[in-house]
């Protein structure tokens, strides 16, 4: 009995001594590695920035009246000097006959005045007239000529605020919803009827901490800021496929925020940008430097920051990093890698610092460099 006993003890011992072996010896899992790279890249700086269009028109009415009629469709681009309202014009069409008519008296008035002055001129020459009356008759006709450049001026206003009642487009844009409708009287006092912006180029604005200028050598004082690259980037992750230039570094800083506002012209031909439209910004200077590349698939992130997993000597191994932004599918390492290593991208799910893992290089195109 003692002896089945001991026998018991000993296969037990003898089956946990083989089941640890079995978990020493532990299979290797399979991933799917990139090497990391070196590629030359251009120092860039990324912030928050705002598309603004160059030219913004609130339509307004500059004369009062019935709304005639609407003559565009709201959301549409619209090119300078197009009809956008009609005000009704009966009342400034009267108001132009009257003026007319005024206008003809005074200058019927300034021919009586002309023939009596010429008359009292003779008379004088001639000691049957006197002075008086020639004085009296070359004064109404001033009068008269002073009342014909009044009713001309009259009759250019009533002119003016008739050409009023056509309201146009002053630029060529796109055009918002209207605020008011067929049947109002509107006027000067009604406020902004619809809003125009232009749309091909546009400018985004974003503010530069006075490091971040410095760093990015964006100072006017350099010379190259019209050489200056802009990339933006939309609230989806997408890039957007134009490039801009910048045009425009304020002349002071920002006391509340410490920031100096910049502005690049980026350009528009197809409508992508939007007014008032929050993008994301990086600017690229001139020198380039080899930085270590790896795709954005490599990446896990804990509490302690970003690492990601390479393989040496057959085993995965945690390598922490410090990354200086993005390069298209790939991220900028700056610290953490210094090129050539095997950088597991694939089954990353199921690796484990120091676990044992059979690599297999990714293929080209797959990896993101």
């Amino acid at each position: 009995m003692e002896f089945c006993w001991r026998f018991s003890c000993f296969a037990i011992a003898l089956a946990l001594t083989v089941t640890g072996d079995a978990y020493a010896q532990e299979a290797p899992i399979p991933v799917g590695t990139v090497y990391a790279q070196r590629q030359t890249i251009a120092k860039t700086g990324d912030f928050v920035g705002r598309v603004d269009a160059i030219d913004r028109v609130e339509v307004r009415a500059r004369v009062k009246g019935y709304l005639d009629a609407v003559l565009f469709k709201e959301g549409e681009t619209v090119k300078k000097g197009e009809s956008l309202y009609r005000i009704e014009k009966g009342l400034f069409q009267a108001d132009v006959e009257q003026a007319q008519g005024a206008l003809g008296r005074s200058k019927a008035a300034k021919t009586l005045t002309a023939i009596q002055l010429q008359r009292a001129e003779q008379l004088l020459q001639t000691n049957a007239g006197t002075a008086v009356a020639r004085d009296q008759a070359l004064a109404a006709d001033q009068q008269a000529e002073a009342a014909i450049m009044s009713d001309q001026g009259g009759l250019d206003t009533a002119n003016i605020n008739l050409g009023y009642t056509d309201i146009v487009s002053p630029i060529d844009g796109k055009i918002s919803k209207t605020n008011v409708t067929v049947g109002n009287v509107v006027g000067p006092d009604t406020g902004v009827l619809t809003t125009i912006v232009s749309q091909d180029p546009m400018y985004v604005t974003f503010p530069v901490s006075q490091r971040e200028l410095l760093q990015t050598q964006l100072n006017p004082g350099s010379g190259d800021i019209a050489k200056t690259k802009v990339k933006i980037r939309f609230a989806d992750g997408s890039t957007y496929n134009h490039e801009g230039t910048i045009n425009f570094v304020d002349v002071s800083v920002n006391r509340s925020t410490d920031t100096v506002l910049v502005r690049a012209t980026m350009p528009n031909p197809d409508g992508v940008l939007i007014d008032g439209q929050l993008v994301s910004v990086a600017v690229q200077s001139e020198s380039p430097e080899e930085k270590v590349v790896v795709p954005q698939a490599a990446l896990i992130a804990d509490q302690q920051g970003v690492y990601v997993f390479v393989v040496e000597d057959g085993k995965a191994v945690v390598k922490r990093l410090k990354l200086g932004g993005e390069s298209g599918a790939n991220v900028i390492v700056n610290d953490g890698l210094k090129g050539d290593e095997q950088v597991i991208v694939q089954g990353i799910q199921s690796v484990r610092p120091g676990q044992p893992v059979q690599a297999a290089p990714m293929p080209a195109g797959l990896n993101g460099i």
